[in-house]
């Protein structure tokens, strides 16, 4: 199952996300014949840079909380 597309962690993606879905909106046929393709790796590109974005942000964060128990650590076994 997939998220949900239109969160505020997507929202540099809603251009494309709104593309996306006025092809989807033309019809069955226009779907099934392919014609959406572009929009949908568009989607799929953006969504993914976007991903990324938050992982390098999450890895940064989750590095400075580790250093900071490091630190905090250190200062109790000094003061022990």
């Amino acid at each position: 199952m997939h998220p949900h597309l239109h969160t505020k962690d997507n929202m540099a993606c809603e251009e494309v996300m709104t593309a996306l879905e006025e092809c989807h909106a033309r019809g069955f046929l226009w779907k099934s014949m392919g014609m959406c393709n572009d929009a949908k790796d568009k989607v799929t590109l953006c969504l993914r840079a976007e991903r990324l974005k938050r992982t390098a942000n999450n890895r940064e964060a989750a590095k400075a909380k580790r250093d900071s128990i490091r630190r905090a650590w250190t200062e109790i076994d000094e003061n022990s």
